[in-house]
């Protein structure tokens, strides 16, 4: 359970750092997602995904 937090707790920093070095960069981001059509949008969360899975699989393995 401590590694969820570990890894929530080092989404939050990365998410965090964006925001902080380029916020306006990041409201363009959020604009520009915004105008993508929904299977877009859930095709790059999905590939994120199972990019995520296969990073942890391959640490953890």
């Amino acid at each position: 359970m401590s590694d969820l937090w570990v890894a929530l707790g080092l989404v939050l920093a990365l998410e965090g750092t964006l925001y902080a070095l380029a916020p306006g960069a990041m409201k363009q981001a959020i604009r520009q997602m915004l105008d993508l059509p929904d299977t877009i949008l859930r095709a790059g969360g999905l590939a994120a995904l199972v990019i995520g899975v296969l990073v942890v699989w391959a640490v953890r393995g």
